[in-house]
């Protein structure tokens, strides 16, 4: 009968309505593989619901194995044929217990989803969900949010090993671990925004980075107070620019626009902005076809001028 479909219609969660209505544009080919799907604020905005069921939304999707997240680029259209993923089991490998193993999937699961999705996605519930685990489960392997945080900056400090014993000069020491950290903050957006340089990190191999540039220097006749302060500003002059990835990210997953794209579309505004004359440096940006500034533009320019600075503190100073 109508009214009782209505009522079915209308007793059924929004997630499940929502999940449908997604899993309909992936099966009729509405969204192709490697298409982008809506993006938590996406579903939460069309569909006016809590960004725990948007959340619970794709989820369901990704177990349905019609979807998966792509560091950078947010949640597409699984390629090839859907599958279904079963709970996987944990073994004991290489000496490290069960609780060390699920610690570490734990740990890869939130970094996967704080990478397709910013890091207030990556909640303890959200993440019990795509490991088919009860919520409470995770809390016998970390203390809570926090906790979790470190071990993942922990884990995204450890991707790129420096190398024990680094050759080349100072300069290009410190060029290395900036080149280094900038790839590191470009794999993992959010993670600047829990890099602290007056509170730093209890976690071990983001320690090593600020001894391993400490150093660096360590030859060039500077005392320790120096060498710390140095390290200090390698490191934040990298995460200050690194800052504006994930805001970046989200602007592009939201609009589906690069940052280039963006501003071609604003190109009418930006020309009446400039026409009164008041910015002339800045109006003959706009006719000129050579130019090219992001991010990472701002960060080769910066480093380059970093090392400048510090510079006359190691020149002449070799022991």
């Amino acid at each position: 009968m109508n009214d009782d479909g209505a009522v079915r219609e209308h007793a059924e969660p929004a997630s499940a309505r929502i999940t449908a209505e997604l899993r309909r544009r992936i099966i009729t080919g509405v969204l192709a593989p490697g298409d982008r799907v809506p993006s938590t604020r996406q579903i939460v905005r069309e569909w006016g619901v809590a960004m725990a069921t948007a959340s619970k939304v794709l989820a369901a999707l990704r177990n349905e194995g019609l979807v998966e997240p792509v560091p950078g680029v947010g949640t597409v259209v699984t390629p090839g044929r859907p599958r279904r993923t079963a709970r996987p089991e944990e073994r004991r490998i290489a000496g490290r217990s069960d609780a060390d193993v699920f610690t570490e999937r734990i740990v890869r699961t939130a970094t996967t989803i704080a990478d397709a999705e910013g890091l207030a996605a990556a909640t303890m519930r959200r993440i019990a969900t795509d490991l088919d685990v009860a919520t409470m489960a995770l809390y016998r392997h970390v203390r809570g949010k926090n906790h979790l945080v470190t071990l993942m900056a922990d884990a995204a400090f450890a991707e790129d090993r420096l190398p024990a014993r680094p050759g080349g000069d100072w300069r290009a020491r410190l060029e290395l671990v900036c080149r280094v950290q900038w790839a590191m903050y470009r794999r993992h957006p959010w993670l600047a925004h829990v890099v602290s340089l007056t509170r730093p990190l209890l976690a071990p191999n983001a320690i090593a980075h600020t001894e391993w540039t400490m150093r660096a220097v360590s030859d060039q006749g500077l005392d320790p107070l120096t060498m710390i302060h140095v390290a200090a500003t390698v490191a934040g002059f990298v995460r200050g620019t690194a800052v504006h990835l994930e805001r970046e990210a989200e602007a592009e997953q939201d609009t589906g626009l690069t940052d280039d794209e963006w501003l071609r579309t604003q190109g009418n505004a930006l020309a009446v902005a400039m026409r009164a004359g008041s910015f002339p440096l800045m109006a003959g940006l706009l006719v000129r076809d050579d130019v090219d500034l992001s991010l990472d533009t701002l960060f080769e320019f910066g480093l380059q001028r970093m090392l400048d600075g510090i510079a006359p503190l190691c020149s002449g100073k070799r022991r």
